[in-house]
């Protein structure tokens, strides 16, 4: 049992710790300390969700319709895109950028709908959460163990992110270092969201 949850654990966290939009948002988020809580349990419950019903045997039923990928996948691209955009507005204006959180804070709402966005509107979230890992977790004697570690690898992993981003606040006090991250995560949005609309030629 112990083998199978620490199989579930490493795959997971292989899946989950690639540089990614989502990844990007939480530790933007932890940074600046707004909302971190709400971000990380946001991000890791919808993996416990979308991995239980990966494991339940849904991944199949959703591989087998691919004009619902394709319609996840543009709107997941033009939210992508959008917040590239926001990116580079905000490189463009450093004074704007600062990393104790100066000056009007998020609101809550619109933090956690992009949260929700970079989650739910990912189809690679489908295609490797639901449909690869409930694949490799039923072919155990206990898929629910493996996908328990796969869990507890996503939990670790954004807690960790969001949480823990708070160590590189020293080198975030300096505008100039929000401006290079932002221009980060706007190269790392247009380049997911590229990939994304290449991917729609396999899914039709």
């Amino acid at each position: 049992m112990l083998t199978t949850a620490l199989s579930g654990f490493g795959f997971g966290s292989s899946l989950i710790v690639a540089i990614g939009a989502q990844n990007a948002y939480v530790m933007r988020q932890g940074l600046r300390r707004e909302h971190v809580g709400v971000v990380v349990a946001i991000c890791a419950l919808s993996d416990v969700i979308l991995i239980s019903l990966g494991t339940a045997g849904v991944g199949a039923v959703i591989a087998a319709h691919s004009v619902v990928l394709a319609t996840v996948t543009v709107l997941g691209s033009a939210v992508l895109l959008w917040y590239a955009v926001a990116a580079l507005r905000r490189a463009l204006h450093p004074e704007a950028m600062v990393a104790d959180g100066a000056g009007e804070p998020a609101r809550l709402v619109p933090v956690a709908l992009a949260a929700l966005a970079f989650t739910w509107l990912n189809p690679h979230v489908y295609l490797d959460t639901l449909v690869l890992l409930g694949s490799i977790a039923s072919t155990y004697p206990a898929p629910w163990v493996f996908a328990l570690g796969a869990m507890a690898a996503s939990i670790l992993w954004f807690s960790a992110l969001g949480f823990g981003a708070r160590v590189l606040r020293p080198l975030f006090a300096r505008p100039v270092a929000w401006r290079v991250f932002d221009l980060c995560v706007a190269a790392v949005m247009v380049s997911v969201a590229a990939g994304l609309l290449l991917s729609l030629r396999t899914l039709s």
